[in-house]
């Protein structure tokens, strides 16, 4: 860009309260808002940042949302877009907590299974979907009821369809 240096910086400034997702590798901060159902709309400060340079990831995304805090559901979610995330709680101006994301073994009404002819797709039916972990990199993820397989980008807009019911 013109105008800045090697060593300048783009700061995001801090926020007051809300949560900041950072270590997101990069190109999937987009991803992350999507399945955290934020478009933009709510009135929400969202600030984004892509494809900035990390020591940890190379290049990483980062994504901050003011005046949100996050339930377990959505970490979860953000576990299978982002697994190297980190989750930062701010409240007045501070990190009071930071944590990393954790994909658990099982994943319980966290997606839609894509087979149709899956129980969990029956109408009348009150299961919950649930997925087993079968590998964590690359990630393959299996139905419990119908065997279903999937990987992470499958996974990823099954997690975005879910939203959309």
């Amino acid at each position: 860009m013109e105008g800045i240096g090697k060593n300048e910086h783009l700061m995001v400034r801090k926020i007051e309260a809300g949560t900041v997702i950072d270590h997101i590798p990069a190109g999937r901060a987009l991803d992350v808002l999507r399945i955290l159902g934020i478009t933009g709309k709510e009135g929400y400060t969202v600030a984004v940042v892509m494809n900035v340079p990390s020591k940890k990831l190379g290049k990483k995304d980062m994504v901050k949302i003011e005046w949100i805090e996050l339930s377990q559901e959505q970490v979860d979610r953000i576990a299978i877009v982002a697994p190297s995330a980190t989750i930062n709680l701010i409240r007045d101006w501070k990190v009071v907590e930071k944590r990393s994301v954790e994909l658990e073994d099982k994943l319980i009404s966290i997606l839609k299974c894509p087979n149709p002819n899956c129980i969990t797709n029956s109408a009348g039916e009150p299961i919950k979907t649930s997925f087993t972990v079968k590998r964590k990199v690359p990630l393959v993820i299996t139905c419990d009821y119908c065997g279903y397989s999937m990987g992470r980008d499958e996974a990823i807009s099954h997690l975005k369809g879910a939203l959309k019911r």
